[in-house]
Formats: structure tokens, sequence, C-alpha cells
């Protein structure tokens, strides 16, 4: 067999795949797994087909075995599963490292460590527990907290949160599939404290990396941006990579340089095996020298997952090389997933490990067909003698093949990652192509640059600072160029994740089209039936959703936002998009999951910046086409800046008011003449009707609003009602209720401030209507589809409602009540 690990790993993953979805007892697993195989080793006529089925009962047991709760005390067992103020002891497995967040000038500092906890209290008693967790700590922790040490430290202890919006990064999955079910937050450093005192001092990987940082800044004047991100590309420091720096990375395509990669560990075991040949060593040597070298490179920064992945890797490869046996991509790529897979099941779930093979993957499979493509496009003249050519000619010639090889294998992984990074990062970057044609020597020559510095360290100082001096120029180059990238027209679109059947089809049809397969003559007949039938399927489905309509409620930091996803992306409207915070990691990455390039209307509903804040960061990223605001005089004096400034920017800017109709919108409150001290009132109160359900969105309405309402309006009625939570009063007072008479009620409050929570009170008094209620802070975003055949509500937690199958409110007889008057 010309390939024989690569079905084996096929079959494994699939194996793991299987213990993804269906995970019975160990106690079952084991005994299985143990029967095929005695079988495999007592019956050898069998073994040939028992070793298939023994391979994917391996692979489920070794994924079951790390997810199953198995200790006593297990920290599954032991922790309560809602938040608790604790005091946990334990060892740090890494040296907490520090992330930097802000917009603009404005940063704050969080660190992040991973602790392996032993013990835990609440109250005065200790008890054992076993498990990891991540903690997050305000401030930057001091040096002597490092690997191995035994802290204990105090904060709220929870699992990790769910994600409130669709594309809102999963956190708590991205922390199960590295075994940690729960997080602790504390305040300040001041809650951490070592148990005993440090003997050995930091690790040595810790001793290197503070090295090397100073190492690659001597010679340099000051620490800035370049220099940060040459500590990122060639030690791995994730500190330097904020939201603001690397984004426009992202955007290119050209991210994958700052993850120790196998483009590192490529480059490095070249430099050093071609150094080792033009010295004269064996094959055998040079293997035996290389590769203890770049496992500690992957080891002094920081056993990184994608480092380890690339190690592998590469130690197959280069040990296939020094023994001199034949050498295939595809089975190399297969050994190492296989070991990999073997050492951490779980790493078949992550992003990285998916994009890292798919990549080197594709580049295996498209290049060679790809590259036939180029020798033919670029086939000089047969009947011409190459020695006919000129010298300038021929130097041409060399240089645009090896243009033409880098854009092919550039074309290769593009290829193969387009569905992970739209499913992933909600990206489509046709500058992808462009950005590492040049990205990718560049990085090239700034990590040999590195390696220079490093190499020559103290004891050549001229050369360290010469050799510095080269990569900052490289790294800014870089810089430069992936801002520039993502600033030409059309360079990069947000687009929504792809569907399962998308992923299929589109791998399907490059890899038979790649290789030859779907296009031969005895196939080409039923290959163009299949496309036809699949073009069909795609334009049913656009015909059948054509009217289909979603109204998202997103819950924001004391506020909330409504979007409103209609037929077409020209009357798509958002309403209200939160403060600064709540705009960066809430309503943006919500937005770009849905393939939002650009935002025709955008309504301000209020005049507090809870609401409001993000919007000149809104209309600068998504350039909205038309605003429309309250008409009410807030007299907020950031927003009446807000608002000055968005009457200067070249938007078409509108005021609303009571009569007024907005697209689908019939505005209800307030007046022109209203006024109030209270910001609450004067909030836009929308109602719209959609397939014959009626929605009224009352954003932060206050008491004296709610009665305003009731007094002007004869129909109020509505089959669901949204409402925030007011400043000094209750929602929804009792007569509001009556006229709307909702068969469910979705109030946006949230976790913080306190303020914004929906109180018992209120739980109680709507408990009492008989009615669907729905609070955003238990069941995150809420989403309303409208379509001609009826209405469906689900929610982030995966609650799922019919609104034919809810009954309406019930009527409370006439009695005083509780609630607060204004």
């Amino acid at each position: 067999m010309k390939r024989p690990l690569l079905p084996v790993a096929l079959v494994y993953g699939g194996g793991l795949l299987l213990a993804a979805a269906i995970q019975p007892p160990l106690l079952f697993l084991f005994p299985f797994a143990f029967a095929l195989l005695l079988l495999a080793l007592g019956w050898a006529r069998a073994r040939a087909f028992v070793i298939w089925p023994l391979l994917v009962v391996v692979a489920w047991v070794n994924l079951v075995n790390r997810t199953a709760v198995i200790s006593p005390n297990d920290l599954r067992k032991i922790a309560d599963p809602e938040p608790a103020l604790v005091t946990v002891r334990g060892t740090l497995e890494e040296t907490p490292s520090l992330r930097v967040y802000g917009q603009g000038e404005r940063e704050s500092f969080r660190t992040l460590a991973r602790v392996r906890v032993t013990a835990l209290v609440r109250g005065e008693k200790w008890q054992l527990a076993d498990g990891p967790i991540m903690v997050s700590t305000k401030g930057e922790l001091p040096a002597a907290y490092f690997t191995g040490r035994e802290v204990e430290i105090t904060g709220v202890l929870a699992p990790p949160p769910l994600p409130l919006v669709p594309g809102q990064f999963d956190y708590r999955n991205h922390l199960a599939r590295q075994g940690i079910y729960f997080q602790l937050k504390s305040d300040s450093t001041n809650d951490w404290r070592a148990v005993n005192s440090a003997t050995a001092g930091p690790p040595f990987t810790d001793r290197f990396l503070a090295w090397a940082q100073r190492t690659l800044a001597c010679g340099l004047p000051e620490s800035d941006e370049p220099l940060r991100l040459m500590w990122a590309m060639a030690l791995g420091w994730k500190t330097a990579l904020t939201g603001e720096v690397s984004e426009p990375f992202m955007r290119s395509g050209t991210m994958h340089i700052f993850a120790i990669s196998g483009l590192h560990i490529a480059l490095i075991a070249g430099i050093l095996v071609s150094l080792l040949r033009v010295l004269r060593m064996p094959r055998v040597w040079c293997g035996l020298v290389v590769i203890p070298l770049i496992w500690f490179y992957t080891a002094a920064t920081g056993w990184q997952s994608s480092a380890i992945r690339s190690t592998v890797m590469m130690t197959i490869i280069i040990g296939g090389w020094s023994l001199r046996r034949p050498t295939d991509l595809l089975n190399s790529l297969a050994a190492a997933a296989l070991v990999i897979l073997l050492w951490d099941p779980q790493q078949l779930f992550q992003a990285s490990f998916q994009l890292s093979f798919f990549v080197v993957l594709s580049i295996a499979l498209f290049m060679p067909p790809l590259e036939k493509l180029r020798d033919r496009l670029l086939a000089h003249d047969p009947l011409l003698a190459p020695e006919v050519m000129t010298k300038w000619q021929r130097a041409g010639r060399s240089i645009l093949r090896a243009l033409s090889t880098s854009l092919v294998t550039s074309l290769a992984a593009w290829l193969g990652a387009l569905p992970l990074t739209a499913y992933y990062f909600h990206l489509f970057s046709p500058v992808t192509l462009l950005a590492n044609l040049v990205v990718v020597p560049m990085s090239s020559f700034a990590l040999m640059c590195n390696l220079g510095s490093l190499i020559c360290g103290g004891w050549l100082p001229w050369a360290t600072e010469l050799f510095n001096h080269c990569g900052w120029f490289w790294m800014l180059g870089m810089v430069k160029l992936s801002r520039w990238a993502t600033d030409l027209p059309g360079g990069y679109f947000y687009v929504a994740s792809p569907s399962a059947f998308t992923f299929v089809i589109y791998y399907g049809l490059l890899i038979g089209t790649m290789s030859g397969w779907l296009w031969q003559p005895e196939r080409r007949g039923r290959t163009a039936l299949a496309i036809f039938l699949v073009t069909v399927f795609y334009a049913w489905q656009s015909y059948a959703t054509r009217k289909d309509i979603e109204l998202t409620i997103l819950p924001l930091n004391g506020g909330h936002a409504e979007y409103l996803d209609a037929a077409g992306r020209a009357n798509d409207w958002l309403m209200d998009c939160g403060n600064t915070n709540s705009f960066e990691f809430i309503t943006r990455p919500f937005l770009r999951a849905q393939g939002v390039n650009y935002l025709p209307r955008l309504m301000l509903t209020h005049g507090d910046l809870k609401h409001v804040g993000g919007a000149e960061l809104l209309t600068a990223e998504f350039h909205c086409h038309e605003i429309f605001t309250s008409s009410f005089r807030f007299r907020s004096p950031a927003y009446r800046r807000l608002f000055a400034d968005l009457q200067r920017e070249p938007y078409h800017l509108q005021t609303l008011h009571r009569g007024d109709q907005a697209g689908p919108w019939q505005i209800l409150h307030p007046t022109e003449t209203d006024e109030s001290n209270q910001a609450d009132e004067g909030a836009l109160v929308r109602r719209g009707e959609f397939h014959g359900v009626r929605v009224l969105l009352l954003s932060d309405l206050g008491r004296t609003g709610q009665n305003r309402l009731l007094d002007r309006t004869n129909d109020l009625r509505a089959d669901i009602v949204v409402s925030g939570i007011p400043t000094q009063s209750e929602p929804l007072c009792a007569a509001l209720l009556d006229a709307i008479r909702p068969r469910v009620i979705i109030i946006a409050d949230s976790e913080s401030p306190a303020t914004a929570r929906a109180n018992e009170r209120l739980k109680d008094r709507l408990n009492r209507r008989n009615v669907t209620v729905l609070y955003t802070r238990e069941a995150g975003a809420v989403m309303v589809s409208f379509r001609p055949n009826g209405c469906e509500i689900n929610t982030a937690n995966n609650q799922h409602f019919k609104l034919k199958d809810l009954p309406e409110m019930s009527l409370l007889p006439l009695a005083p009540t509780s609630e607060p008057l204004e």
C-alpha cells in the first residue's frame, strides 16, 4: 500500500467524530474494545476486517476517557454549577499570560492563567478537588508567579459563559476542548497568594523568552508595534496581538504568520539542514542534530499546539529523509495527525488543527494539477532551443516561474481553507492571494533576521543590532502591506457560516475537479447532472426562504438592540447598538456572523450611551446609509455630541415622532412636544406586522411614557412585546399589559449593571399572567422567525417555541397593585 497511514488516520478520526456524538459509559466501551482486540489477535483470517472497527473503538475510548467524570474529587462533582465565591489551591500549569484590551487610546489589562486545582474552600472547610480551571484576573501579575508555583486564589468560580448572541465566540466550548470546565474570576492581583516560597526560580522557557525578548530589542530605540509583533512571530508572545493590531492580518488572511507553525519550523529546519550539509555532515547525523533542536524551539516558545503539530510532522519528514526512506507528503501528514490525535483527541475539534491540516492537505492535493496548468501556460516554443534564449529571457523565465510557484502554493492553501475561514471567522478574503504572495516571503526574511539575532546574541552585538533593524524593517513592511491590502475595494467580505452540506459539496467538487476524477469522459455526464441538481437545490432554497424575516433581540450591558433581517439586504434594520464595549464584543461579532458588510438603516431609539454609545464606531465600520433618531430632546451631553457628529457626517439623518412610518415600523411614541427629565420617557416605541404577527418594541420606556402611550393609542394589541428595564420604574405596567395582551413577553435585561436585571417583583407579576416570558439575561439573544406558514421563537440557550402553540396572556381582575408609581 502506497499510503498505509492515510486510511488508518481517517478511520481513527471517524471514531473521534462518533465519540463526540455518542458517549456511552466506559464500563461498556472497555470490554467491547478488549473483545475486538482478542478477536483480532486470535482470528488471523478476520484480522484484516476486525482492525478497522477496533480503530474506531480505540478512538471512541480515548475521547470518552478524556471527558468522562471518573475521580470522586472531579471539579464537575465538587463545584457548584452556579457562580460561587471560593478560594482554590492548586499549581500553575503554565506561566500566566497578559492580555491587552481596549479601543483607541484606552487600554485595560487582564491576566489569564491555567491552574490545576487540588483543593477548594467555601466558607471555612477545605475539600479535595481535581481539575484544571482558567483564572482571569484584572491587572498584571508579578513575575513571581510562574509554571509549577503552588498558589491560592480567591474569586468567583462558575462555568465559562455561553455565547449571548449568534456569532459570538463560544468560550465555554473552547475551554471544554482543552478539558477545562470552570473559570475563576478574581477582581485584582491581591486575590492571589503564593503558598510557599519559590526555590527553583522560573522555568527555563520563561528565562529563555525573557532573554530572547531583550536580545531582539537590542539596538532598537523603543518597544513599538513592529518590535512587539516580532516577539509575537518569533516567540509566540500573544500579548502583542490585541484586537486592533491583529484585525488587518485577519482580514488579509496573513494572521497565520504569528502562530508558531509549519512556516517557522520548516524555515528553522531548512536553515539548520543547509548549514550542516554545507559542513558535509551525513544525513543521519543531520537528523540527530536538527530534530532535537526544533523540539527545543517548540519547548522554548511554550509548547503551543500549532508548534507541536508542525514539529511532529517535521520530525517525521526529516526522519524519513535522514534514513533515506521514500517520503510521501500525504502519508507524513496522516502520521502526524494520528500521533497528535492519539496524544490529544480533542485537537480534532479545534479550529487551529483543522486549518493547519487542511492547508497542508490542500497543498499536497492541489499543487500538482495547478503546477501542470502553470507549466502549460508558461511552456516555451518547443522548436526554440534554450541556447537561443538570451540571458535576460532565461532570468525572466526563472523569476516568473518562482513567482508562479508562490502563487500556486497560495492558491492551493486558500482554496483548502476557504470554507473553514468562512465558518470560524465569517471571512471571505480574495486579497489573501495577493497578500500572502508578498507577506510570506517577507515573514521568512524577518524570521531569518530574528534567528540571526538570537544566534549572535551578546557574542556579536553589532551583528545582533543589524539583524534586529532588518527584522524590524520587514515587520513594518508586513504591517503596512496588510493594512493596505484590507483597504483595497473588494479585498474582504464578511459572510454567514456555510452549512455542513455546503462543506461536503465544496470539498467534493474541489477534490474531484483537481484530481480529474469527476471530469473523466465516462463521468462527465453524471458530474454535470449532479452540479445541475445542486444548483437547483440552492435556487429552490433561496426561493423558499425569500419571504422569511427574522428579528433578533441582542442583550447588551444595560441596554439592548434589535436587528431585523428582512427579505433583501437593503431592507434590514439595526435598532440601537449598545455602548462601545457592547458594540465591540457583542453587536459587531453578531453583524459579522450574519454576513453584514454595510447597514442600510440604523435607528437610535434612546438617548443614553448604554444604548447608542457605540454608534460612531458602528457607522464608521458598517457605512450606514440612513440614520433615524427620536425627536425627543434628550439632555445627555454625550448624546448631543454624538447627534451633532452624525449631522456633520454624510448620512441621511432623520428624526421620528408619533405618526411617522419608517419602513415596516409605525412610530407610536413620543410626540414632537413631549418633554421629561428622564431619557427613558422619550424612547421610540415601534410597532410592526410581519406575516400577520404583530410586534411591539418598547425600548426602555418608563412609567410616564407608558401612560402617555396608553392615553394616545386605542389599539396596542401585539403578539410579541419587547421591553428593556427602565432606570427608575418597571416595564410593562398592568394597564399596558392588558392593552397589549401578548402571547410572548421578551424582557431584555442584563447581568450587569445590577440595575439592568429583572427583579423578583417583576418576575412574580409577569408569572401571574400565565404568559411565556423570556429574560435575555438567562436565555441570551432571542431570535423571532416570521414565515408565511407561522412564527417560531428560538433562544441562544436552545429554547424553541411556536407562537401558535402559546396561550394568550391572562387578564387579572381589577385590584390594587403594588406597582411603583412615578
